[in-house]
């Protein structure tokens, strides 16, 4: 449903509904009922005051916010931008929700924490972010816990989708046009596919309108990771077996994928070593299982190339 469609204030506002993430949550969300989904022509978050005029416009019962700046390395020549989008929207958006007794649901990263530990990161751990994108990430969490609304943000790690750019696909598109690919091997996460995020999404949010007596005791931060952990040398291998194994003509194979150490390829932003989050809470609050990245990673990839079922 597009806002000029609706007539009525929407049970669910979904912000960013054009992005990787967001397609996959206009899916999700539809069985909660009465869901208006904007992209950002028609909601930029960058714009505080346009924002605003939406929301009061809406008045939804619950704001998803799909929409953020993700451009790692950008964001350092960009930080206001940065800033704006992943820090002072989410206060905006946070306000409203506090003033008009809505829910908000927002999306952090695993790029909160500086990889310094060897463990899973918790929710309870001290975030350290090494770059503008982490920082104003974490900034836009503080404005969301600070403002008193009933909230549910979670935090998740390397985002796929069968839809938009993100590494996997990039990775695809390169090996088709290389013979060779080198890429980093010490810095270790969790690819997670948006259509996982999306599906936990909705079934938290069908908990906590659906519970209302107990929504405040389960509302605040969790992880949300696929289990399993890999490099994103070890990632860009499993990307590229899988198509072989599809019959996806490469122009470089998984052997010819060499792997680097973070110093081998300089970036603007530094990275986190160790990104792991511990998904724990999460899955014990909605008694659910996390499964492992490599099966979504495969069935993304295949509704990508589309490629039939064998």
């Amino acid at each position: 449903m597009s806002a000029g469609a609706a007539c009525a204030a929407p049970r669910v506002l979904l912000l960013g509904a054009d992005g990787q993430l967001g397609w996959e949550l206009r899916r999700s969300l539809l069985p909660l009922g009465g869901v208006v989904a904007l992209g950002r022509a028609q909601a930029d978050l960058a714009d505080a005051s346009a924002l605003r005029a939406v929301l009061q416009r809406l008045r939804p019962q619950v704001v998803v916010n799909a929409a953020a700046y993700t451009a790692v390395d950008r964001a350092e020549s960009e930080p206001e931008l940065a800033w704006k989008v992943n820090a002072e929207a989410p206060r905006v958006l946070a306000e409203h929700a506090a003033d008009n007794g809505a829910w908000l649901v927002h999306y952090s990263t695993d790029y909160v924490f500086d990889g310094s530990s060897d463990r899973g990161w918790k929710e309870s751990d001290a975030p350290r972010p090494l770059n503008v994108y982490g920082r104003t990430k974490l900034q836009g969490e503080q404005a969301i816990r600070g403002s008193g609304c009933a909230h549910l943000i979670l935090r998740t790690s390397w985002v796929f989708a069968a839809r938009g750019s993100n590494f996997a696909s990039t990775i695809a598109r390169l090996a088709r046009e290389r013979d060779s690919l080198r890429v980093v091997a010490d810095q270790v996460g969790a690819p997670t596919g948006a259509e996982l995020i999306a599906d936990v999404t909705a079934l938290a949010l069908h908990r906590l309108l659906r519970e209302p007596e107990l929504a405040r005791a389960n509302a605040g931060l969790y992880h949300l990771a696929s289990s399993g952990s890999t490099s994103w040398h070890g990632y860009a291998c499993h990307v590229l077996r899988h198509l072989a194994s599809r019959g996806v003509a490469l122009r470089c194979a998984a052997e010819q994928v060499q792997p680097i150490s973070s110093s081998e390829y300089p970036v603007p932003a530094p990275r986190p070593a160790h990104s792991r989050l511990d998904c724990q809470a999460l899955q014990q609050w909605l008694g659910i299982g996390l499964p492992p990245w490599q099966p979504q990673l495969e069935r993304s990839l295949d509704e990508a190339f589309d490629l039939r079922p064998t």
